[in-house]
């Protein structure tokens, strides 16, 4: 009986000591192939933040108490390399003084953008190029690379997509939650306007393509997206959005629309949204407050400071009181398992929309990316493959439409 007794506690201390192993050996092997990759985020709207007088990109913040994902102490310490800042813009009036609003506006946190990385030069750098990420990776530095969400600031003048272009814009999304002058939205509460794309948005297409800016579908509804595709004679992208077969979602990219893709030589960078992740229970109080401190606010638009930072505390004073169930890194790797699945490993990346709603409960900020490595890892992905995930796959498509720009005419 002792040497049975003797046998079995032996097995379970060779047990314990081998899973102690093989958790050491993931983390090791994390910490070298996260370290050892490039690693790009392709849609961050960190800039909302910028827009507030006291907040610094260059000074760590926590998550906790700021309730913001991203700065750049925080990119080095998650080893993110690059990051997308979004110049989101919300839909208002479709009319020219309401355009003229938005470019104005969109040329306000585009110079915010500026600002911060010419006040915190020894942490990072503007990127421009495809490399420059390379580049400033070797002077220890983040690249902050620069897209535009929306495409309602461009209004019906064609000459903006140069403008947003020589102020650092590399893509532009080319709608949000509503239909706007160049395409239909995939969440408009009023249905299609354009069937598509706009004959405006046609233009809009041709004229990125011909000045090597890459084309955004997320937010594009289905028909919008497959007439982007027939159109466009460079890949796309869908800088942050998820897979319609794990999480039906109209923000997600149907399996058809992902061979698409493939044809079309594009990548899919998958988003941290929640809702687009899985089903989330939802909760009628919690959305019943916000919808009512969004009414009190006017949709939060032409805020003084003082106003937006009591609407800020309020808005965070509901999170607490009706918390949110959110998705986690199993997840957002399920959809890329899914991506891999359907169309291959060259198409997939990610894109986490922080600050723009998207978090998971184990990557609450830009700081835990690691976690998302160790998660494919587990899963058996190649150093290789973890790459073309993290960034080969996005630099690929970015090399291509800078290599293709002035082929086509507008």
């Amino acid at each position: 009986m002792k040497t049975i007794s003797y046998l079995l506690t032996l097995v379970l201390v060779i047990f314990f000591f081998q899973s102690c192993q093989e958790g050491s050996n993931i983390e090791e092997k994390t910490e070298r192939i996260h370290d050892q990759v490039l690693t790009i985020d392709t849609h961050t709207d960190s800039p909302l933040n910028l827009m507030r007088s006291d907040f610094d990109l260059g000074e760590r913040h926590s998550y906790e108490d700021s309730r913001t994902c991203l700065d750049y102490p925080r990119m080095k310490e998650g080893g993110l390399d690059a990051a997308f800042l979004a110049v989101f813009i919300g839909q208002r009036e479709r009319t020219g003084n309401g355009n003229k609003l938005a470019k104005k506006k969109a040329f306000e946190i585009f110079n915010k953008i500026h600002e911060s990385i010419d006040e915190n030069q020894d942490l990072a750098g503007l990127a421009l190029e495809a490399d420059d990420a390379y580049e400033l990776e070797k002077q220890n530095k983040r690249a902050v690379y620069i897209g535009l969400e929306n495409g309602y600031p461009v209004g019906k003048d064609i000459n903006n997509v140069e403008r947003f272009y020589e102020l650092g814009a590399r893509y532009i999304t080319l709608c949000h939650t509503s239909n706007n002058d160049i395409c239909d939205s995939s969440t408009d509460s009023d249905g299609p306007e354009h069937n598509g794309l706009s004959e405006f948005g046609k233009k809009v297409v041709r004229r990125m393509n011909k000045m090597g800016m890459i084309i955004d579908v997320s937010h594009m509804s289905d028909k919008a997206f497959y007439d982007v595709i027939e159109i466009s004679n460079t890949p796309v992208i869908a800088s942050h959005s998820c897979a319609r077969a794990l999480c039906d979602h109209p923000r997600n990219l149907s399996d058809e629309m992902l061979r698409k893709l493939k044809e079309n030589g594009g990548v899919i960078q998958i988003c941290f949204m929640s809702d687009y992740l899985k089903e989330i229970k939802q909760d009628p109080a919690r959305d019943s407050a916000y919808r009512a401190l969004r009414e009190k606010y006017d949709g939060f638009s032409d805020l003084t400071e003082e106003e937006r930072a009591k609407a800020r505390k309020e808005w965070y004073a509901i999170n607490k009181k009706f918390p949110k169930k959110l998705a986690a890194v199993k997840d957002v790797v399920d959809h890329i398992d899914h991506v891999v699945e359907t169309i291959g490993i060259n198409y997939v990346g990610i894109g986490t929309d922080f600050d723009g709603g998207g978090r998971v409960e184990d990557c609450a900020d830009v700081s835990q990316m690691k976690n998302v490595t160790k998660e494919l890892i587990k899963r058996g992905y190649s150093e290789e493959e973890i790459e073309m995930i993290w960034g080969g796959n996005f630099i690929r498509v970015f090399r291509e439409v800078q290599r293709n720009s002035g082929t086509q005419s507008s």
